[in-house]
């Protein structure tokens, strides 16, 4: 969740950004395939965008963890096929996917295949007062900041792995540290930082969202008072809690130093999606089709890959299996990974894809929300000031572009009106200007193409030329009939 925080100075991250992006590459159009946990978690495992993989959203019954998950992909998520095809030694700590350890779904018993070290938190983020699944025997944890601070724990259990792991084969290793998720408990010595930061007060911070779809129409403007504080509170121990992600960044990096393993090994900074913090008027969340939400960090340091790079090509989630597969000279075509691997673009090579896919199902409760009852059935997520985060028509699907002609962002909704969000982001970076209704119709027609061809994509034919590749080809005659989409079909396919 860190997202637009790695741009801010003063940072909690500077330790990371040394270590990892000025020792390495650092990409600066870095997205989520869906801008929330455990969809992106499953896209992050899988390579697979959400439609592929069909985790919808972070319940069992939107397939989040649940036996249908572990039956249809967890076989073949990349550390499996690491330890099963590359003789890799792997290891996992951390937070998994939010429904992991449920009794419904084989409990903290339930080790996912490809893990020959695995340390699972049970259920969602925490700091203290958690259960570990440790290699399938469940390890109680209280509130001793010495001895239960998950951060700090996964850290030495990080370091126990580096220290007795075999030295004879290659190994991976996953650190998933929940922390700057709520509820943003921040070690005792840094309880105190940032005491003057306050959220950043970009152009669309606390503005009416116009032309925008109805959910971030209705966000009261300006917030209240109490808004603000409450979120400006929350960005504050967000950023403390990113201190002891930041020291545990620099125990594994010094630790692989003094072992002689650093020159050899690739070390990839990135997370699940982003966050956001009153702009447009919503207090607090994610969700949403804005690059705040969609748009993470991404560092990678590693052999070959020359110290202090930027990148400006356009990588998603569904690349780290890939690129990780590509390292370990696995084929991933051998695989029905949607994603591609960016490692030849760390290493200077300049072709690369113009677009990717973004997809969000939204989520709403069949009763009326009490602290919202005027938006009436259908909202969740919702604010004391009746400002609802979510609904379930906040269904969309986007093409996110990045060429050299032309960054921009395209989106429809699922709903009634098929309403449509088109933004320039080099003229528009805070998203201020929808242009939907100004921009041809040609344009219009070319992208809702390149929607559906992604929203139906599978493996290799996710890769094809975007619209603003030169192999682009378009064709009037293949524009699907009506506006078929996915999450009909995926519904069915969950069922």
């Amino acid at each position: 969740n860190n997202n637009y925080y790695y741009y801010y100075r003063p940072s909690p991250l500077n330790k990371a950004k040394k270590l990892i992006g000025e020792e390495g590459i650092s990409f600066t159009n870095a997205f989520v395939a869906s801008p929330l946990c455990c969809p992106s978690r499953a896209s992050i495992l899988t390579g697979k965008y959400p439609h592929n993989h069909h985790v919808i959203n972070n319940t069992l019954e939107g397939n989040c963890s649940s036996k249908a998950w572990q039956k249809s992909e967890e076989a073949n998520a990349f550390p499996a096929l690491l330890r099963a095809h590359a003789g890799y030694q792997t290891f996992f700590a951390g937070k998994y996917l939010n429904q992991y350890g449920h009794s419904e779904a084989g409990g903290v018993e339930h080790v996912p295949p490809g893990w020959s070290h695995w340390i699972g938190l049970e259920k969602n983020s925490k700091y203290y007062n958690y259960t570990l699944s440790v290699n399938g025997k469940a390890q109680k944890h209280g509130a001793d900041y010495s001895k239960d601070y998950l951060t700090d724990v996964l850290a030495n259990m990080s370091l126990d792995f580096l220290q007795y792991k075999s030295s004879f084969q290659p190994f991976f290793m996953m650190v998933s540290t929940p922390a700057p998720h709520s509820p943003w408990t921040a070690a005792p010595q840094y309880q105190n930082s940032f005491n003057a930061t306050k959220a950043p007060r970009d152009p669309n911070f606390n503005v009416h969202g116009k032309d925008k779809h109805w959910l971030i129409r209705q966000a009261k403007t300006p917030m209240s008072n109490s808004s603000v504080q409450f979120l400006d509170d929350a960005f504050r121990k967000r950023w403390r809690t990113l201190l002891s992600v930041d020291d545990l960044v620099e125990k594994i990096v010094k630790t692989l130093e003094v072992r002689g393993e650093l020159d050899n090994t690739y070390i990839f900074f990135t997370s699940d999606n982003g966050y956001h913090t009153g702009q447009f008027s919503l207090p607090m969340d994610k969700r949403q089709l804005y690059e705040f939400d969609i748009r993470v960090p991404l560092m990678v340091r590693g052999p070959n890959i020359k110290p202090n790079q930027t990148s400006q090509m356009l990588v998603a989630n569904v690349d780290l299996g890939p690129t990780i597969l590509d390292i370990a000279g696995y084929n991933v075509n051998k695989t029905q990974m949607d994603g591609t691997s960016f490692l030849p673009v760390m290493m200077n090579s300049s072709s690369w894809r113009t677009d990717i896919l973004v997809e969000y199902e939204g989520e709403g409760n069949n009763v009326s929300d009490p602290a919202c009852p005027l938006l009436g059935p259908g909202v969740s997520e919702c604010f004391p000031d009746c400002v609802c985060e979510d609904s379930y028509n906040n269904t969309y699907a986007c093409v996110r572009t990045v060429a050299a002609s032309a960054n921009l962002q395209y989106c429809e909704f699922d709903d009634n009106q098929v309403f449509v969000e088109v933004y320039n982001m080099t003229a528009d970076p805070y998203q201020l200007t929808n242009i939907a209704d100004s921009i041809g119709q040609d344009f219009l027609e070319k992208m809702n193409h390149r929607l559906m061809m992604l929203q139906s994509c599978s493996g290799q034919s996710c890769r094809t030329p975007g619209v603003y590749d030169p192999r682009y080809k378009f064709d009037p005659r293949q524009m699907f009939t009506g506006r078929s989409w996915r999450f009909n079909r995926l519904r069915q396919t969950m069922k």
